[in-house]
């Protein structure tokens, strides 16, 4: 009886001992499975491509096609090169259809690649400094594209679409003959919404060196975009000199690129090809990801008529205060000639405060309100036979703050005037309102073109004083702001008189030829942390590094200020305009650093 015992304890034992290895091995089977997704590998393909090192090695793109199917596939290590996949692209996008393509290089001898009529971009561009979460493009042609490099897009195929926003069907574009019939358009590109929101920037159709331009989130995009819904290389612009117009081309972003809302990008966004070139005109919107949208305005740029170089560049300085991100409210602009005008142009800065809202119209209104006022012939040759236009930039002022609707948000302006006599010879008028400053050095010696309306200067207590209503003793505001003088800012200006919009118009400079003349306009970021003196010897130390150098040499020095300002820790947003009356531009340009 105690042997039976014994048995029945000891099978019960076991029974115990298997259930709990049977329970162990469950526990590691559901850990695994939910540890590792084994089934990601048998459903569709992850939306994460991973890219091999080997790939890395091999051409972008071939003439050959098939030279792809003789690549090998050993690979040795993986690496996720694709991008982080944030979740808004991943809701965003479908899953794919298409496998893995290889891509190939094209030969040292075709490296362009050609879409539609025009050239549109240099593909082969090295990886060697390509970075974990860089998007990267994928395939780029097809063997019809391939086909299409030795025998030309069919005519059927070949037909641009541009979208208009009157009417929500496609047109077949037509070149817009009135902005190019100089065969030289200016584009000029501004981002008013999205993480990027004041980026702008600015290139002439001849300028080689900067087409294509290319749209993107990592470098070398002209317009660098930091918004993570946006591509590594988005989307590319160049200029078609067979049809003598802008084009826009998609490049395979993952999220798309819309033109005034219509999708532009290939019928099948999952397999990352190029779309079809679209035109551009002026006024519309481009949209990448979805909340990053460009204002595109295009110009006719007559060579001849720009007598003088110009750089242009601006920084918001969003990383200047304390990591804090600073939005810009910085505007710079200019006109040469104006339109109709053909011996008068006009150089702006506006710096917004309350938001960019008011720099945005002034810089805007301000031009329009000159260009109306000298249309007429008589106040036109009154300026010309005076060599003063002081009238002129009080009543565009005046006419400017009337036609402003901004109650909340206020900038300053700066605004340089430069007309021609019938013997070439250039004259130069500023007036201003706020802190935003600009002087003119000539022959070594700095004219200060600009008044500081800061509510502590001296001119402005004075002023103040004048109207019978002083400041207290340590009073440096009004109202919460430094600024005495602004456009804009209706409702601190209906509390309180002592705001006004009357600017300060400065004498007349007339600039002397070979005199190394030049005119530097800049917003506070500039001049809080570098004084005139400063300025004219970074001009000078430039000059002096590149003496035979006359075509981008504006934009060299304009370069170097905003460098300076960076250099010294400026905790505002900076915006710069060099204007050198020694050399001849044949390049425009904005660029802005994130």
């Amino acid at each position: 009886m105690a042997m039976l015992q014994s048995i029945v304890v000891f099978t019960l034992l076991l029974l115990m001992l298997i259930l709990i290895i049977i329970i162990i091995i469950i526990i590691i089977i559901i850990i695994v499975v939910f540890a590792f997704k084994p089934w990601r590998f048998f459903s569709y393909p992850s939306r994460c491509r991973a890219i091999k090192v080997g790939e890395l090695e091999r051409p972008l793109v071939s003439n050959d096609v098939d030279l792809a199917q003789d690549q090998s596939n050993d690979l040795t290590r993986n690496y996720d090169l694709e991008g982080e996949c944030h979740l808004n692209a991943a809701l965003l996008r479908p899953p794919r259809t298409q496998g893995l393509v290889h891509k190939q290089r094209l030969s040292s001898a075709s490296r362009r690649l050609a879409l539609g009529d025009s050239v549109v971009g240099d593909v082969s561009d090295p990886l060697d400094g390509i970075l974990v979460g860089q998007t990267l493009k994928r395939r780029v042609v097809t063997e019809h594209l391939v086909e299409l490099q030795k025998h030309g897009r069919p005519e059927n195929q070949s037909q641009n679409l541009r979208f208009g926003t009157e009417n929500d069907r496609p047109q077949e574009s037509v070149p817009n003959t009135d902005a190019i019939s100089d065969q030289r358009s200016c584009l000029s590109l501004q981002v008013v919404s999205g993480p990027s929101c004041g980026l702008h920037c600015s290139v002439l159709s001849t300028s080689t060196a900067r087409l294509p331009l290319t749209l993107g989130r990592v470098p070398p995009s002209y317009l660098l975009l930091k918004d993570y819904e946006v591509s590594g290389k988005h989307a590319m612009i160049t200029w078609n000199l067979n049809k003598l117009r802008w084009e826009l081309v998609d490049m395979g972003s993952l999220n798309g690129t819309l033109l005034n809302s219509h999708p532009i990008n290939h019928p099948d966004p999952g397999s990352r090809l190029w779309g079809d070139p679209v035109e551009l005109a002026s006024g519309d919107t481009i949209t990448v990801g979805t909340t990053s949208n460009i204002y595109v305005h295009i110009s006719s740029h007559n060579e001849r008529l720009v007598p003088f170089g110009v750089g242009m560049t601006s920084d918001p300085m969003s990383l200047r205060r304390g990591g804090k991100k600073l939005p810009m409210e910085d505007v710079c602009y200019y006109h040469w000639p104006l339109p109709g005008i053909y011996q008068f142009g006009v150089f702006g800065i506006c710096d917004g405060h309350g938001g960019v809202g008011a720099a945005k119209s002034a810089s805007k209104i301000l031009p329009e309100m000159v260009a109306t006022i000298l249309t007429d012939s008589v106040k036109r040759e009154r300026v010309v036979s005076g060599q003063d236009a002081s009238d002129v930039l009080r009543d565009a002022f005046s006419q400017t703050e009337a036609s402003m609707n901004n109650y909340y948000e206020g900038c300053t302006a700066t605004l340089l005037l430069l007309w021609a006599d019938a013997d070439e010879n250039f004259f130069a008028q500023c007036a201003n309102v706020g802190d935003s400053a600009c002087f003119i050095n000539m022959d070594g010696k700095q004219i200060k073109m600009t008044e500081d309306h800061k509510v502590t200067s001296c001119s402005e207590r004075l002023r103040i004083e004048g109207i019978g209503e002083p400041l207290k003793d340590g009073e440096t505001r009004l109202c919460g702001l430094n600024l005495a003088r602004m456009l804009g800012d209706k409702f601190v200006k209906q509390q309180d008189s002592r705001f006004s919009s009357e600017p300060y118009i400065s004498q007349v400079v007339h600039l002397k030829k070979s005199s190394g003349a030049f005119a530097l306009l800049a917003s506070d970021g500039l001049w809080d942390v570098v004084s005139f003196k400063k300025a004219v010897q970074l001009v000078v130390q430039t000059r002096e590094r590149h003496p035979t150098e006359t075509e981008n040499l504006a934009e060299k020095i304009a370069e170097v200020m905003l460098d300076e300002a960076r250099t010294q820790r400026t905790k505002d947003n900076t915006s710069i305009i060099f204007i050198d009356f020694d050399s001849i531009s044949t390049v425009s340009s904005c660029k802005v650093r994130p």
